[in-house]
């Protein structure tokens, strides 16, 4: 069983750190929108759709630990923490999405209590800001289920599978995208095996994604990331399923680097290269994938693994965390509203005005 991700009080939320992980299962507490960010930025909390349900949740506390008295104060206020907790990673989407979808209810509550609150009014607020935050983990979670099945449907029997960085539960408040695909066709009786790459520099394959699909019980495997040519010609794999951290308007996706390199050889041997990620992933504001801004994380992140210097000292370092693939490589995107393909601007639109 997968442990909580995030546990929300009135005041508190809990974080798991994934930093630990497999080895540890530890907590972190954190009472405002500050700390939740610095969680994100850490990469304590990560996954794109668990740090946009982290955003919503720190929002809720950044309201309730300061309790605006005013509708000006209120707007001043939220539009500040939205701000704060957009500002910690630039590239996941749905961080964006949620921290601007709190920041909508907050301008329509004070729209609507224009001047000083009453003590009703502040108390309808904090129930309002703490509903919402809970509404969009409990839509993460049902996305998940759908996309689950969806893509599994989409998996021949006896499947091999391989998967990149982790997009499971343990990114999300429910089952996962990709993972959650495999994981969804695992209880149908059609997965083989699934290989998960171990996605250097962070490592989220070999900590997270095979710690999941183990705990699945999913036949499974795990690879280097250069390793995944080889396999792909030798092994029989017939699919490939990743996340994603921002889809453009016409379908180029932005996931963990490495995604891109998949989808190209996937190409190569024709194979199917599925794309499953929540509809709020999709950004309509992005015109194609050049406008997908890139992190670039630190330099100890790659000479570093869990405190260890494997490179020597004063070495110059890249470190894009993320790729984008052009949509031209992609034979599907998934989403909770129906399966993309192929993969346009205008069935993008349409998938989304269902």
């Amino acid at each position: 069983m997968i442990p909580p991700r995030l546990i929300f009080r009135k005041g508190a939320l809990k974080i798991l750190d994934q930093r630990l992980l497999p080895d540890r299962v530890k907590f972190i507490s954190v009472k405002d929108a500050a700390a939740t960010a610095k969680a994100t930025k850490d990469m304590a909390l990560r996954g794109a759709p668990l740090i946009g349900c982290a955003a919503a949740f720190g929002f809720a506390l950044e309201i309730r630990r300061l309790r605006p008295s005013t509708s000006a104060g209120l707007r001043s206020l939220a539009r500040r923490t939205a701000s704060l907790l957009k500002a910690a990673r630039p590239t996941a989407v749905a961080l964006f999405y949620a921290a601007d979808r709190m920041l909508n209810m907050a301008l329509g509550f004070a729209a609507k209590n224009p001047g000083r609150f009453t003590a009703a009014a502040r108390k309808e607020l904090l129930d309002l800001i703490d509903r919402e935050a809970r509404l969009v983990t409990s839509e993460d979670a049902a996305a998940c289920l759908a996309m689950g099945k969806l893509g599994a449907d989409l998996l021949p029997k006896n499947c091999v599978v391989m998967t990149h960085c982790n997009a499971g539960a343990l990114a999300t408040m429910g089952i996962g995208t990709a993972v959650g695909v495999i994981t969804a066709a695992h209880k149908l009786g059609k997965v083989k095996r699934a290989y998960a790459c171990e996605t250097r520099p962070y490592l989220q394959g070999a900590r997270l994604t095979i710690w999941e699909l183990m705990r699945e019980g999913v036949p499974s495997e795990l690879i280097t990331d250069n390793m995944a040519a080889h396999i792909i010609k030798t092994c029989g794999v017939n699919a490939i399923v990743v996340g994603a951290d921002r889809i453009a308007a016409n379908g180029d996706t932005a996931n963990k680097i490495g995604t891109y390199g998949l989808a190209v050889i996937a190409r190569h041997h024709r194979i199917p290269f599925y794309v499953a990620a929540p509809a709020p992933t999709i950004d309509l504001l992005a015109y194609d994938g050049g406008a997908i801004v890139i992190e670039e994380r630190s330099s100890e992140e790659v000479t570093f693994v869990k405190g260890l210097r494997i490179a020597p000292r004063g070495v110059k370092v890249r470190h894009p965390a993320f790729d984008v693939t052009p949509a031209s490589l992609i034979t599907a995107l998934i989403t909770e509203k129906g399966v993309i393909s192929p993969v346009t601007r205008e069935n993008i639109k349409k998938n989304l005005a269902k």
